[in-house]
């Protein structure tokens, strides 16, 4: 399995705006091949930073959704968004065990 992590942080106040986005989010991303779920996580002691882990089947399912969908994925980000500069940040792991 491969998994990749997204990172940021809110700068403005509009956590709780976002995180509702996440769990009423459409799903675009359900059904692309490969794709196993979908997991959002805020740190306890930060809540302004979300981490968000989709899990694949393998990294080729990954690239492709990457490059066809990734911008129709953002369309429910909520208007008047500001992220703390550098924060945003991706990282890809292979999954070892559960």
């Amino acid at each position: 399995m491969f998994i990749a992590l997204s990172t940021f942080e809110i700068a403005n106040d509009m956590a709780p705006e976002v995180k509702e986005a996440f769990v009423k989010r459409p799903g675009l991303v359900n059904d692309a091949p490969g794709f196993v779920r979908l997991d959002v996580l805020s740190p306890k002691d930060n809540q302004n930073e979300i981490w968000m882990m989709t899990f694949w089947t393998d990294e080729e399912s990954y690239n492709v959704w990457y490059k066809n969908h990734m911008r129709e994925s953002h369309q429910g980000v909520p208007k008047g968004l500001k992220l703390v500069p550098h924060s945003p940040k991706v990282r890809f792991f292979d999954h070892v065990t559960a």
